[in-house]
């Protein structure tokens, strides 16, 4: 019973990320309480949200960012290629590395 509440909370998960996605451009707003509805259903059941959808929140202000929209994506030119990922609502820049 309880392994079903975990598969259901992370389809659930994938839907409101994919829907806050979605709505990013238009209703910044909805898809940033969707986003939020999301982390809170990973806190309640217990599910470590995965990797692709943790990408979208910024580490410093914890605000749902998608890349294009409110976020700024470059490419690193130096010897140690990285990916520079820079938040538009508190300036923050992490770097992920690409592994060759």
């Amino acid at each position: 019973m309880k392994q079903n509440i975990k598969i259901i909370a992370i389809e659930r998960i994938h839907i409101l990320i994919k829907n806050a996605i979605f709505n990013s451009r238009n209703f910044p707003e909805l898809a940033q309480r969707q986003a939020d509805l999301a982390k809170k259903i990973c806190t309640k059941y217990r599910v470590a949200m995965p990797y692709e959808i943790k990408m979208n929140f910024c580490k410093k202000c914890k605000n749902f960012i998608v890349p294009g929209v409110n976020s700024r994506i470059r490419i690193g030119r130096t010897s140690l290629k990285s990916v520079r990922i820079t938040c538009h609502f508190c300036g923050h820049i992490y770097r992920k590395v690409i592994a060759h």
